[in-house]
């Protein structure tokens, strides 16, 4: 029996896996999963080792905080994955800590896969050598990746977005509303503060805060905020309780907003986005809604960041359409009143919401291949070359 060992820890890494899970239990038949993953790849058979609650951090000054954790479970998975060595490892985003688990594993002979090629080419670009180093087969869900990574001596193959096809070309927001309780009619806006602890910290309160003021300028809009799962949810209403104490709508319209689950349904019942940067900005071009791009970071982290960076913007949604399609508000512009300003704009210019829309529906199209087929087909390769009949 194939074993196959998977570190996917972050609720987006879950979700992208989840798809190439599914096509080797189909094309294997008989594979044996086990790692450090999320709900969807835990209920699709993947063994879970330890939870994944705590790798689950972003920034390099945060990351410090918590490295002797990450530093330590990283020694306990190696110990566990050379002692009961799997055919395959496969590491899904997190290059920080899995390139390093990657390369281990690799010196000793495990073939290994990184899905999701690291963005070292928009910064850190001296580093793409550990990725030839750790990896034996790199999975790009870009199209725009795999020149650099090839020019750079990767063995990477260009699969494009598993949720592209997941995702269809034309949205039902009629289904979705319908689908969650809402009115078919009127304005509905998604606030999506992000899954990690750190983001939801730093982005709820100001989200509310915009949605709020949002209020007194558009009478009846509502707002969904989905969160991943129940420590994301007891977060959000830990940040929502606190900004309530702090005196929240005072003097201000009733806040219509509503905790749902799924993420990808509350995109395709909003007519607008105010997210955090990151894989949602992906999710919400697939669904074709216009979005404002907020985020913020430690000031020591974001200083950094600001040196290293060599693209023009933070959120992949504008990387993908060349143009700031997308507004930015990183940092000291991420601001309760400039966010609400903008969502204001945004819902009054109907034609510019539709040019953004329309050109969201053409990089979806672009990105629509069978992932999990051409991904599954990579990863078998690579295990045939190791041997195994396959």
């Amino acid at each position: 029996m194939i074993r196959i060992a998977i570190i996917a820890y972050e609720v987006s890494a879950d979700r992208l896996g989840v798809c190439l899970l599914d096509e080797l239990k189909r094309r294997l038949g008989a594979v044996e999963f086990e790692g450090v993953v999320g709900e969807r790849m835990q209920a699709a058979g993947c063994r879970l080792l330890e939870s994944p609650e705590p790798l689950a951090v972003m920034g390099l000054f945060e990351v410090l905080r918590h490295l002797p954790q990450l530093l330590q479970s990283r020694r306990r998975l190696l110990r566990h994955f050379l002692s009961q060595q799997p055919d395959l490892f496969i590491g899904i985003d997190a290059p920080d800590f899995n390139l390093g688990l990657e390369l281990k594993l690799r010196q000793q002979g495990i073939a290994t896969v990184h899905y999701v090629s690291p963005s070292f080419w928009a910064w850190r670009q001296g580093r793409v050598r550990l990725l030839t180093q750790a990896t034996d087969l790199v999975l790009s869900i870009f199209p725009f990746e795999l020149e650099f990574l090839q020019a750079q001596g990767v063995n990477a193959r260009y699969v494009g977005h598993p949720l592209a096809q997941k995702i269809p070309l034309q949205i039902d927001q009629a289904a979705a509303r319908t689908a969650m309780g809402l009115p078919l009619e009127g304005e509905v806006v998604a606030i999506l503060p992000g899954s990690r602890s750190s983001e939801i910290k730093r982005l709820t309160r100001p989200f509310l805060q915009a949605a709020q003021l949002l209020v007194a300028q558009r009478p009846g809009i509502r707002f969904v905020l989905p969160v991943p799962g129940a420590k994301q949810r007891a977060l959000v209403e830990r940040e929502w309780a606190a900004w309530e104490k702090e005196g929240a709508g005072e003097g201000r319209g009733k806040l219509d907003c509503r905790l749902v689950d799924d993420s990808h349904q509350a995109m395709a019942a909003a007519d607008l986005l105010l997210t955090a940067s990151g894989t949602a900005t992906i999710e919400g071009l697939m669904h074709k809604r216009p979005m404002l791009v907020a985020y913020r970071l430690n000031p020591l982290t974001y200083a950094l960041f600001k040196r290293l960076i060599r693209v023009p913007w933070i959120a992949m949604a504008n990387l993908l359409a060349g143009e700031e399609l997308a507004e930015e508000f990183v940092q000291q512009r991420c601001q309760p009143e400039l966010l609400a300003q903008g969502l204001v704009a945004l819902l009054a210019d109907a034609p510019r919401r539709q040019r953004i829309a329309q050109r969201y529906g053409e990089i979806h199209a672009q990105l629509r291949l069978d992932s999990a087929k051409l991904a599954a087909d990579a990863v078998l390769e690579l295990l045939r070359s190791r041997g195994h009949a396959v």
